[in-house]
């Protein structure tokens, strides 16, 4: 780790690291007008300013003329209660770190925040362990935010116009007191992770299920009972995260089915009898449409599927702690096993194992 104060350079980009320093502001805000006349003119930029924990009650006046170039900054672990004007003056800043300070009251945010240059550049913003009760307006307005951080404050609502920031990738809420999710929240066509553990969120509304970019999901720890049909349709998901909820289990097995189509029956005939034929005996469609095949899971099935497949839910023991569902997909609703609270025997758990891992997601994270 450098010393604080180190000036770093890597690669034509410049980091000043002064956190940590156990100095008044005042010295620090000499410190950092001195290193802003250093910086003028030399060859490298200076792009990274790291000013955490420093007891920092109020922005540096040296930001506002001595680092036009920075990209980073980080004060996040100091005792600010505002983010003055000093911050409008970094023109082309990309990332903003200021948790665990105070924000929050009137204020907190600077005036014209929205219609300043930072509008247009910021993309990462970190106001995680404040004290918000509501998103700032000026917030919303951001409009090429990527990831947005505001947990562990005291936000009672998601705004309805959360869906302004139409370039989010990740939005983290957290640990707040929040009850319901805006439907508005789907119209976020970029949206990879979303957490909202930690809260009071009592259902899920069907709208989520047009996030198709989503990834994860967490939602541990909140008041859920049920969780709608439409979460499935979620193709993209990895990881959905419910311990901690009164979740009734069985939600996890009421699944819908379609049967499969005449052509489907037709191919699986083909692969579950090894009829044999060569390219000349079928058309080019058909030939590929064959090779798409997919070996059903079930160890005791020994059947195929194409398009048509039922999705299930299997609860196995993990590490001996807790079980875990893991989602596979069989051939028909045959091949399903009830989900018992019972421990799986041990051919079971060898069957589980031999499930290929691309086969399943995880759904519930210990």
């Amino acid at each position: 780790m450098e010393e604080a104060g180190a000036a770093v350079t890597a690669g034509g980009e410049a980091e000043l690291n002064l956190s940590r320093l156990s100095v008044s502001p005042e010295t620090l805000e000499s410190e950092l007008e001195s290193r802003g006349e250093e910086r003028r003119g030399a060859r490298e930029a200076l792009l990274r300013l790291l000013l955490p924990h420093n007891r920092l009650a109020s922005l540096p006046r040296a930001l506002g003329s001595g680092f036009p170039h920075l990209q980073l900054l980080d004060v996040s672990g100091n005792a600010l209660t505002a983010l003055g004007p000093e911050l409008l003056a970094l023109r082309g800043l990309r990332t903003l770190l200021a948790k665990n300070n105070r924000l929050g009251g009137p204020g907190a945010l600077p005036k014209g925040l929205a219609r300043s240059p930072l509008a247009r550049s910021l993309q990462v913003l970190n106001l995680s362990g404040n004290c918000f009760q509501e998103v700032p307006a000026s917030v919303l307005e951001l409009r090429a935010l990527q990831t947005l951080s505001l947990g562990g404050n005291q936000l009672q609502t998601i705004p309805a116009e959360i869906e302004n920031l139409r370039s989010l990738e990740c939005l983290y809420l957290g640990g707040n007191f929040i009850k319901e999710i805006p439907p508005e929240l789907a119209n976020l066509p970029s949206l990879n992770y979303l957490v909202l553990c930690d809260n009071r969120i009592q259902s899920v509304p069907p709208q989520l299920s047009q996030l198709h970019s989503l990834r994860s999901l967490s939602l541990h720890n909140n008041l859920l009972t049920y969780l709608p049909r439409e979460i499935l349709n979620l193709i993209h998901l990895e990881e959905l995260s419910l311990r901690g909820n009164p979740l009734v289990v069985r939600f996890v097995r009421d699944l819908t089915y379609d049967p499969p189509t005449l052509l489907e029956l037709a191919a699986r005939t083909i692969k579950i009898r090894n009829i044999s034929y060569t390219p000349c005996d079928l058309p080019g469609n058909l030939l590929r449409y064959l090779s798409l095949a997919s070996n059903c899971p079930n160890p005791k099935c020994g059947g195929v599927y194409f398009d048509c497949c039922v999705r299930q839910i299997k609860f196995v023991d993990f590490c001996g702690k807790y079980r875990l569902p893991l989602m596979h997909y069989l051939c028909s609703p045959e091949c399903s096993s009830p989900c018992s609270s019972t421990s799986q025997s041990e051919s079971d758990s060898e069957d589980e194992a031999s499930v290929a891992a691309h086969r399943m997601q995880k759904v519930l994270l210990g």
